[in-house]
């Protein structure tokens, strides 16, 4: 390989983490010229062990799953939640029929594995090559971007002309923040992690199927949620998420010699709100010491995550929470899309604007459906007298759909059907109201929160089934929303339980496969993931959207 990056390529990708190097991956088995440049060395320390099940099929889809395989990462049977005083377990298997063990890793080791495999593919990586700045046709707010300037660890630098780019930058997000300066930050979940690892903490579900769970678990003082996930190095990784206002106030409480607590005293000292923690460090936990680290778990979105022949994906793009463990899998969703869009642009089965509106709304659509499961958890941990939700309401979620307004090109859409389209993606059912209203965002705040309901479990499920048929209580069935349960079940308690925990899994339904992006058609066009094929394809019946 060259030591220096190229003067041209077709497409650049900016940034190796997981959205990053899948993008490349993906584009370059479809045969295309692709250049990644990465300002670290792989491997690279970076927080976030736990994976949804989702990722096993993505990783497939791109041929890297073996190679996960035979790492020898953990197998991560389920997720297990107490978000209060019951426990909750959470069958992943059972209830969505996702494969029964899917990884949980050092995150360091999983995305040199990536970035490794982007290279097998015949993508031309660089690290420890920084991107300093973007050239524009013209102003960048508007233009097309045609060059990137870069420096390497020598301090050589160059530029590299391109006719693509695809932004992974991470939280820097060199496009959103430098350039287009359109991140909007989420006041409601301004949270901050504080974390560090052990050695010696028993497993949860040690000995049961349960082996190997990652444990989440609500602080008693109601101020945020901790995680305890084993790791394939024997090591635990053990965090707490709270909002920035009750770290500080915590932060702010003087020790008993008056000093103000380090970080690591600040993290030992919220042991005390966490028994079931406690119970797996037990007298064989130890904490590594130098290992306490703190970040700024911001959540934030933008308003547009592409422009013309260009695609923002991954932390670049959006950040939801660290609670449910989605940052990888919006990365991947993101990086498919990004894939499918610049290929069907390419081959013009699409224009270029049209890619664009179909990138922004399926990036904000996984971005938007794990923002509801986030609220609706951090209402069943009985957030409320915190800042967690104060930003929620219709005016707020409206000003979040209006990213995905048809703008400079040719729509057959309305604001207000379009915004009823996309809640209605969002949300797995149809509406004919256009009308978005506080009523609304809390009746899916109350789904989502459904999905962590402790009192639905396999027996409940089967009681119910008995008495409203297979075809009612099935992932298949469609979404049926709060009200009609209602009418359905009338004073069945129990029934009414099962039905809403179910409809909060189907919102869920199309995420937890790769190739599943192709099922239903998105502002008229429908996705083909199969390799060598990736693009779109318009979709028509009766002149209309089949949603």
């Amino acid at each position: 390989m060259n030591s220096l990056p190229p003067n041209r390529t077709t497409i650049l990708v900016i940034g190796g983490g997981p959205a990053g190097s899948y993008a490349a991956s993906a584009l370059k088995r479809e045969g295309h010229e692709v250049v990644l440049l990465e300002a670290a060395k792989f491997p690279r320390y970076h927080v976030g062990e736990s994976m949804l099940p989702s990722m096993r099929n993505y990783l497939r889809f791109i041929g890297v799953e073996d190679d996960f395989t035979k790492h020898g990462f953990l197998n991560k049977p389920g997720a297990s939640f107490k978000l209060g005083p019951i426990l909750l377990r959470w069958e992943l298997d059972t209830r969505l029929g996702m494969s029964h063990n899917f990884p949980v890793q050092i995150r360091s080791e999983m995305d040199e594995l990536l970035l490794r495999h982007a290279e097998k593919q015949g993508v031309t990586v660089f690290e420890e090559t920084r991107v300093e700045s973007i050239e524009f046709e013209g102003d960048p707010a508007s233009s097309r971007p045609i060059a990137a300037t870069w420096t390497n660890k020598n301090g050589t630098t160059g530029k590299t002309a391109f006719d693509w780019l695809i932004d992974a930058t991470g939280r820097a997000g060199i496009m959103s923040t430098k350039y287009l300066e359109n991140r909007e930050m989420r006041e409601s979940l301004r949270n901050t992690a504080v974390w560090g690892y052990f050695t010696g903490v028993k497993r949860y579900g040690e000995g049961t199927k349960k082996a190997n769970s990652g444990w989440f678990e609500a602080l008693t003082d109601e101020t945020g949620w901790s995680w305890t996930i084993p790791l394939n190095d024997g090591t635990t990784s053990i965090g707490f998420v709270m909002h920035q206002s009750a770290s500080n106030a915590k932060k702010a409480t003087m020790m008993p010699d008056g000093t103000k607590p380090s970080l690591t005293e600040h993290y030992l000292d919220q042991f005390q709100f966490v028994p079931g923690v406690r119970e797996l460090v037990g007298d064989t936990g130890t904490m590594i010491p130098g290992s306490t680290k703190s970040a700024a778990d911001y959540s934030y979105w933008a308003s547009r995550y592409s422009g013309d022949h260009f695609r923002i994906i991954g932390d670049a793009a959006n950040f939801v929470d660290p609670f449910f463990s989605s940052g990888v899998h919006i990365a991947m969703t993101g990086a498919l899309s990004a894939a499918l869009t610049i290929c069907a642009s390419i081959k013009a089965e699409i224009t270029e604007e049209t890619a664009q509106e179909w990138h922004d709304a399926k990036v904000g659509i996984a971005h938007t459906r794990f923002l509801f499961v986030v609220l609706g958890a951090y209402q069943q941990m009985h957030l409320q007298h915190q800042p967690i939700l104060s930003d929620v309401n219709a005016e707020n979620f409206d000003e979040a759909f209006k990213m995905f307004r048809p703008g400079s090109f040719e729509s057959p859409y309305s604001w207000p059907s379009y915004r009823a389209e996309w809640t209605s993606v969002i949300y797995g059912t149809a509406d004919s109201s256009k009308e978005l209203t506080d009523t609304k965002v809390q009746d899916m705040m109350d789904t989502c929160q459904s999905f962590f309901d402790p009192y639905v479990d396999e027996e409940n499920v089967k009681a119910v089934r008995q008495r409203y048929g297979v075809d009612v209580i099935t992932m298949e069935s469609p979404v049926l929303g709060r009200q009609k349960i209602k009418t359905l079940v009338k004073d069945d308690v129990e029934g009414e339980r099962v039905m809403n925990k179910f409809d909060a899994l189907k919102v869920f339904s199309d995420d937890v496969e790769a190739t599943y992006m192709g099922r239903h058609p998105l502002l008229g066009y429908i996705a083909n993931v199969k390799q060598g094929e990736l693009g779109l394809s318009k979709v028509e019946v009766g002149g209309h959207i089949t949603m």
